[in-house]
């Protein structure tokens, strides 16, 4: 849980952090965002938050997450068409290949 507020965050934010998991949120967050890496694979964050409707700072939070969990992994850079910025594109993890992959 520590990783979701800064150790130079105010209290609370730690506060906030503890009730998104002891709720249950981030672990249906992370369930929701991972559905669709499944469902939209190489999409960037704006793009998967656009075809889903959810929101677009969740996905992009929880992404990282399920990167660390193995769940999905960072792809290739590229110009998002809504954003026109380049970032990155996610794409699931296939069952079975929840190795460390780098781009």
């Amino acid at each position: 849980m520590s990783h979701l507020a800064r150790s130079t965050d105010i209290s609370g934010s730690h506060e906030a952090a503890a009730l998104l998991v002891r709720s249950g949120r981030h672990a249906a967050q992370k369930d929701r965002t991972e559905a669709a890496v499944k469902r939209y694979p190489g999409m960037t964050s704006m793009q998967l938050a656009r075809a889903t409707g959810l929101d677009r700072h969740m996905v992009a939070r929880r992404l990282p997450d399920l990167m660390k969990e193995g769940r999905a992994f960072r792809g290739a850079k590229t110009v998002c068409p809504l954003s026109n910025i380049t970032v990155c594109t996610w794409w699931p993890v296939a069952q079975g290949d929840n190795y460390t992959l780098a781009v």
